[in-house]
């Protein structure tokens, strides 16, 4: 039957990826069962909720987590390479920073870092089942549309959360990037992680290789994640914990790495 051509332009490649016959069925069967399990689940969550404490809610909701893990691997044929683990506290919150280039990510890190809550945007919240499980998760959800304000929200409600030994996750592009990007870094993480005297957790992945930014389409392969030793941030600026995870990053950035805004 040939091959069907994806004509999204991958920024990594200079050319479109083939979506062969194989890929574009699994990645139907993906989309089908993806939704359908998080629609069923979603709705479980939400009825079971008000029965449980934050951690057993934490840990139902992210089944979901768990489930898509599975169907990416064993439908999909996406592995999971992970090299850092023993660089992630045990005993203390941090301020995970990361990359943005997919989806995966926001479900990954939901298991790798327990518990945690995440920085979004507020509209993530409205989207039907998938918003209303997150909103469950005691996320951050600001106004873009207002920054002072956001930026305020995420100082005040993340340091609390930390304090309470929950680990906030921020994607300091604030947007999903193409595979092989780095888009250009915000402060805001650096800022809470200075307000709140908390260590920041260096986390990058090229997760776009599999799963790109609003594409409908699955890819096999392996998503490398690679966690980095915690970032203090005694003694040291805004600008200076900004610099040093946008240097590690650049540095350890898995694969080839086209373009990064950050640093030539």
């Amino acid at each position: 039957m040939g091959k069907l051509v994806n004509k999204l332009q991958q920024p990594s490649s200079n050319s479109a990826r083939d979506v062969t016959v194989n890929i574009a069925i699994r990645s139907i069967l993906f989309f089908i069962l993806y939704n359908l399990i998080g629609i069923i689940h979603s709705l479980l969550s939400l009825l079971v909720a008000p029965f449980q404490n934050f951690n057993q809610r934490y840990r139902f909701v992210n089944i979901w987590s768990y489930i898509t893990m599975w169907l990416l691997r064993h439908l999909n044929g996406v592995k999971i390479d992970v090299q850092g683990l023993d660089n992630i506290p045990a005993d203390h919150a941090v301020v995970v920073m990361v990359n943005h280039q997919s989806q995966w990510e926001t479900f990954y890190l939901q298991i790798l870092i327990s518990p945690q809550t995440t920085i979004l945007k507020r509209e993530l919240l409205w989207v039907p089942f998938f918003g209303w499980a997150v909103a469950l998760l005691k996320p951050i959800a600001i106004n873009r549309s207002q920054p002072t304000k956001a930026f305020k929200t995420i100082l005040r409600v993340g340091k609390q959360r930390l304090h309470s030994g929950i680990s906030v996750v921020i994607y300091p592009e604030g947007t999903r990037q193409a595979p092989g990007t780095l888009g250009v870094f915000n402060g805001g993480g650096a800022s809470l992680a200075a307000y709140a005297a908390a260590p920041v957790l260096p986390i990058v992945h090229n997760a776009g290789d599999c799963w790109p930014a609003r594409s409908f389409w699955r890819f096999p392969g392996t998503i490398k994640v690679i966690i980095g030793e915690p970032i203090s941030v005694q003694g040291k600026s805004t600008s200076d914990i900004k610099a040093e995870y946008s240097h590690w990053v650049n540095k350890h950035y898995p694969g080839e790495l086209k373009t990064s805004i950050n640093e030539g």
